[in-house]
């Protein structure tokens, strides 16, 4: 089965690449303006620390907005298109390096997806302002118990690769649910280690299942962005390629870290994530206001 969602994302990975490739050589006359170098820098250290889990999407959005290298209405769609291709390789590789358990790993990929096509019309009719709070909240009462852990203050964590009974129903459940936060701008990657720890699973078994469920719902969004020609073609292009140079370096340093040093990013990265959604609600509060 696991053979199967890898041979999955390779036929998606062709398909987006040709999709991509066809709209970059039929407008090559006519790209935008934009510095090549720095794109591709911000390409390649945005997916380098996207592999530690911190996500790609917001420091790309402040750099490309600080840099001025494309429009804001393009913004959504460069995003999608310039990140697709590293997260793809992203969960190739964690897929094949990493063990996780056949049957936790298809269903939470699987409920991941369906949330993303089915719950974000529910979703997406919630305030923002209260999924954001919630969210940061929850993040950082798991973290308290992460370095409580860490601390030994008390017993927590795992290292299992599986689940099985109630734990993997809510495990799915929940995957359900951050799928479909996907859709309205809520990363996938910190709630689901979050999620991984808090069921007593290693941290390391977060990575291919974060980085597959985004996996199987970025190229279709990508592609649609393509086809509509909503999106920084050159800006795109030079953020993808070096940003999956950067995934494949990132991906090897992240496996070989100790499992105690990883639990301490892993908490970094929540507490970081929780600070930002937290930070997101009380801004978009006061533009409420005024």
């Amino acid at each position: 089965m696991v053979i199967a969602i890898w041979f999955t994302l390779i036929i998606l990975s062709i398909f987006f690449i040709y999709t991509l490739s066809k709209d970059i050589i039929k407008h090559q006359n006519i790209l935008e303006k934009v510095s090549v170098a720095k794109t591709a820098a911000i390409g390649f250290v945005v997916n380098f620390f996207d592999v530690l889990g911190i996500g790609a999407f917001a420091p790309q959005t402040a750099l490309l907005k600080f840099t001025k290298q494309t429009e804001d209405r393009l913004l959504p769609g460069t995003l999608n298109v310039s990140n697709t291709i590293p997260v793809l390789i992203q969960a190739l590789i964690f897929i094949q390096i990493v063990e996780v358990e056949p049957i936790t790993l298809i269903t939470m990929l699987i409920s991941a997806t369906i949330g993303a096509i089915i719950g974000a019309g529910i979703v997406s009719k919630l305030p923002l302002k209260v999924i954001q709070i919630t969210m940061g909240i929850a993040l950082l009462v798991t973290a308290f118990f992460m370095l409580s852990g860490q601390m030994n203050w008390i017993q927590g964590g795992g290292e299992d690769i599986g689940l099985t009974g109630w734990k993997l129903f809510l495990a799915i459940a929940a995957n359900f649910v951050l799928g479909a936060l996907m859709t309205v701008g809520i990363g996938l990657y910190a709630p689901c280690m979050a999620l991984i720890y808090a069921l007593g699973m290693s941290p390391l078994v977060a990575f291919p299942i974060m980085m597959g469920s985004c996996a199987f719902l970025m190229p279709p969004a990508a592609a649609k962005f393509i086809k509509e020609g909503a999106y920084n073609r050159k800006a795109s292009l030079s953020m993808a390629i070096p940003g999956a140079i950067a995934v494949l370096i990132a991906a090897f340093f992240v496996k070989s870290l100790p499992l105690h040093t990883l639990r301490w990013i892993v908490i970094a990265v929540i507490i970081y994530t929780s600070i930002v959604m937290l930070r997101s609600a009380r801004q978009n509060n006061l533009v409420s206001e005024n």
